[in-house]
């Protein structure tokens, strides 16, 4: 019997192994397979077990993993992923939303604190686009007052303060953590003091007590930093151990444990040791500040990272900051103060000159000029006016307008690229698999290292042969870090993602962000991305007597008025302009990439390119197509309008080749890319765009599914392939190129298919993505260039492989503070990226 079931929080070839291995150790399983793509366990078994007793397996493994029936969506209050579920915000006002900063199991997040299962860290908190979105107020004299909108105290007439919100999840545990360490620093220090007075000549403290008793004194001071202070160390060092997750704090358990517990034993039983353990007194030499010194030093490690982490997301951060609270809402020629989370979609708000716009929406009144800096990375106001679309965050001008909402709460722009810059974030790199691969056996060899090291030095090392053995074994253990390896990826695209979305490059995961750096060859749309995709009607011509312009206008206007496409908007706006009567086509029809069909006043009417014309069987004549041809050679689209078969007229619209588009293409050039438009336009036209833009490779009349080869045929000839296209007819060809690159001025259908988006919808953001990923993936290797020649340094040295030759040796309590800075160092690295140019 076979079943195959569906599993949750795998993420590399070590959580699919131990997957395996732990549900073939469930009564009745014959054999098991794990594929780690798919994210599903096949099962062989003598007869049906049932789905619980894998559950149960896979729980009391605590591993992290679930298991489940296909098809079937996990409990909820297993982790989240890939935005299954819902997440209660946290009681802190936070998002409710955790995640591992190694991103050990990619992009599972949970929904409390805690520590990762699989390398030990801390938990972070995501930062939500909701978070402090609702604000309370409330009095200063009479707390038990709460209200939703500012305003006066009813008891006593004060004005209502802003409720202050509670500390983030991520400060309470940095202050937890550093509370911790001032405690083990108290408690450390003096057993250090005692240690170290053994060096001083006629130590006057063995005026005081013996040196037994001192041992009994140090031994009370390191209960405290043992079991209270640094207690999670140990315990998640048992669990790494447990579930075979072997992690920096195995390493840190092992050596601190053995240290301390070796010292206690000794202290016990003093007579168990040879002489060589012994000093002058008869008392066995203790190393109760080297196990608590390390523990010390690892908790500052900590501490650090936790304040460094703060920093990393603090794009996201700045991102927060712009998205206001409240919002002036006009109800019956009335403002009234609200919070956002009270916003409807239609309701009509104003807008005053320096707030900032509350949510998405159009402008129906006024006009000012709107900074958006902060969401498209352009540092130039733009000129807003009535029927112009407005962002969430952006900071209006200088003059009061209205507008009306017609995106709130988490459908914003602005929550989006929240949302898209938190999943980017915890995303893993493919370059991450080489550091899965070398933590995999790190630490299991780290231990061979430590065992060998003690041998050796116990059967060639100088007298007391036992004590430098155990002292090195111990700095081996201590000194060695995958917890440096694990975050090198990690922050730099955590740093990465968050500087392009402040640039208006927004990055769907990191797998883009690595492939970005590697693209050959760029494949570019004109409508919308080479030009500013607001075509507007420059002429309505007639081919035929009987039509003048405005029924021609008429027909177009009325067919266009069931699509979505630009030019169809042109079109209408024209009719409005030239106030023709616009109708309802009958039985209407998009054929993509040709135009549109329908019925007016009981006319069969066909509007399009030549290709729409053979569908619809009209003949376009040479004296038609020369007529159109003039037009196009400008780089003009001309669109045919057929009547019941026979071609009666035509409308050109003009779209202006955007300012930053030749810059763009130069500069990607020089860059060693390779730039091809496709379009669906006409030749005539085609040309003209690519002469302007100094384009030797372009093709025209391209519909989807010919773009769509055309990426299959690169791409085989072994070209690294981006698209950048903002229509529906884009969608394909963005899908299936390595990188989709989408204009955020485009349809929802096209930014779905993408693995970027553009805020701005320009090529320069082409640019930005491909210096951004430069920055970021030389950002990587660095990072792991410095941790892995630490380690490949720093185990040796602990070792005592400089000893014969230098007499030099490691203590472990240096290597504990090396170990410490080392995760350190490359965060810091990582945040040398927030300063990096991308322009």
């Amino acid at each position: 019997m076979k079943h195959t079931y569906a599993i949750n929080g795998m993420s590399c070839n070590g959580c699919r192994g131990h997957v395996e291995t732990t549900l073939s150790k469930v009564d009745g399983v014959d054999t098991v397979s794990v594929d780690l793509e798919k994210a599903e366990a096949t099962i062989e078994m003598e007869s049906h077990i049932p789905l619980e007793k894998f559950k149960q397996a896979l729980e009391k493994d605590g591993g992290g993993y679930s298991i489940h029936m296909l098809g079937e969506q996990p409990h909820p209050s297993s982790l989240k992923k890939n935005g299954e579920g819902k997440t209660k915000e946290s009681s802190d006002g936070g998002s409710g939303v955790f995640y591992c900063p190694m991103h050990c199991e990619g992009d599972k997040t949970y929904d409390k604190p805690g520590d990762c299962p699989v390398c030990g860290m801390d938990l972070v908190e995501e930062h939500s686009a909701n978070t402090g979105a609702h604000e309370e107020w409330t009095c200063p004299m009479h707390p038990e007052v709460v209200k939703d909108e500012p305003g006066s105290c009813p008891i006593c007439g004060m004005d209502l303060v802003p409720v202050k919100p509670d500390t983030s999840a991520e400060e309470k545990t940095y202050q937890k953590l550093l509370k911790k360490f001032w405690l083990a620093l108290g408690f450390t220090l003096p057993i250090f003091l005692i240690a170290m007075s053994e060096m001083i000549p006629d130590n006057p403290l063995y005026g005081i007590l013996d040196q037994k008793r001192w041992n009994w004194v140090q031994f009370v001071l390191s209960i405290p930093v043992v079991f209270y202070a640094t207690w999670m160390f140990f315990q998640r060092a048992y669990r790494s151990i447990k579930t075979w997750n072997l992690n920096m704090f195995t390493l840190i358990g092992i050596g601190a444990g053995v240290a301390w517990l070796f010292s206690v034993f000794g202290m016990l039983i003093p007579d168990f040791f040879p002489a060589q353990f012994k000093t002058e007194s008869g008392a066995v030499h203790v190393y109760f500040e080297a196990a608590t010194v390390i523990l010390t030093l690892v908790l500052m490690g900590q501490v650090l990272e936790a304040r460094a982490h703060s920093k990393t997301s603090s794009a996201v951060k700045e991102l927060l900051k712009l998205a206001p609270n409240k919002a002036i809402k006009v109800v019956n020629g009335e403002e009234v103060v609200v919070a956002i989370d009270k916003i409807a979609i239609g309701d009509i708000l104003k807008v005053k000159p320096g707030d900032k716009i509350p949510v998405d929406g159009v402008i129906t009144e006024g006009s000012s000029s709107i900074d958006e800096s902060m969401i498209s990375g352009e540092p130039v106001p733009v000129q807003k006016l009535v029927g112009d679309q407005i962002n969430s965050g952006t900071i209006n001008g200088n003059q009061s307008f209205l507008m009306k909402a017609e995106k709130v709460g988490s459908d914003t722009l602005l929550s989006q690229i929240i949302q898209m810059v938190n999943d980017a974030s915890r995303s893993r790199a493919p370059i991450q698999k080489l550091a899965d691969t070398v933590s995999g056996y790190f630490v299991p060899i780290v231990v061979i290292i430590s065992i060998i090291t003690f041998v050796v030095w116990a059967i060639w090392g100088p007298e007391p042969v036992y004590v430098y053995a155990l002292v090195n074994a111990i700095a081996v253990l201590i000194i060695a870090c995958p917890c440096a390896l694990g975050l090198a990826t990690p922050m730099s695209i955590m740093v990465g993602v968050g500087k392009g979305a402040q640039n208006g490059v927004l990055i769907k995961n990191a797998d883009a962000l690595e492939k970005m750096d590697k693209v050959t060859t760029l494949i570019i749309d004109k409508t919308g991305t080479i030009t500013e995709g607001k075509p507007t009607v420059e002429k309505v011509g007639t081919f035929e007597s009987g039509f003048d312009e405005n029924v021609l206008l008429h027909f177009i206007a009325s067919l266009n008025s069931s699509s979505e496409h630009p030019l169809a908007a042109a079109t209408i706006q024209y009719g409005k302009e030239k106030k023709v009567a616009i109708g309802n086509p009958k039985d209407f029809n998009a054929v993509t990439g040709k135009g549109v069909e329908g019925i007016i006043e009981g006319k069969k009417l066909h509007l399009g390119n030549s290709k729409m014309m053979t569908h619809a069987n009209a003949e376009v004549t040479s004296a038609m197509k020369e007529e159109a041809s003039a037009f196009q050679k400008q780089g003009k689209t001309v669109s045919y309008l057929s009547i019941d078969g026979k071609v009666s007229g035509y409308v050109v619209i003009g779209d202006k080749i955007k300012k930053t588009s030749a810059k763009a293409i130069k500069e990607l050039k020089n860059k060693g890319i390779e730039v091809i438009m496709l379009t669906g336009d006409n030749q005539n036209t085609a040309q003209a765009v690519a002469q302007e833009l100094n384009l030797t490779d372009f093709k025209a009349g391209m519909l989807p599914e010919q773009k769509l080869q055309e990426v299959e045929k690169l791409q085989k000839a072994g070209k690294i392939v981006a698209m950048a296209g903002d229509g529906i007819n884009d969608a394909p060809a963005l899908a299936k190129s390595d990188i989709g690159i989408a204009m955020g001025t485009g349809t929802d259908v096209a930014i779905e298919s993408a693995m970027i988006t553009l805020v701005k919808g320009d090529l320069h953001g082409i640019v930005k993505a491909r210096n951004l990923s430069e920055a970021v993936m030389k950002n990587i290797k660095e990072n792991l260039f410095f941790a892995m020649i630490y380690n490949t340094l720093g185990v040796p040295i602990a070792a005592g492989v400089l000893y014969p030759f230098f007499g030099i040796l490691l203590s472990p309590m240096i290597a504990a503070l090396a170990m410490s800075f080392s995760s350190v160092s490359v965060i810091a690295n990582a945040l040398r990226l927030r300063g990096k140019k991308i322009d």
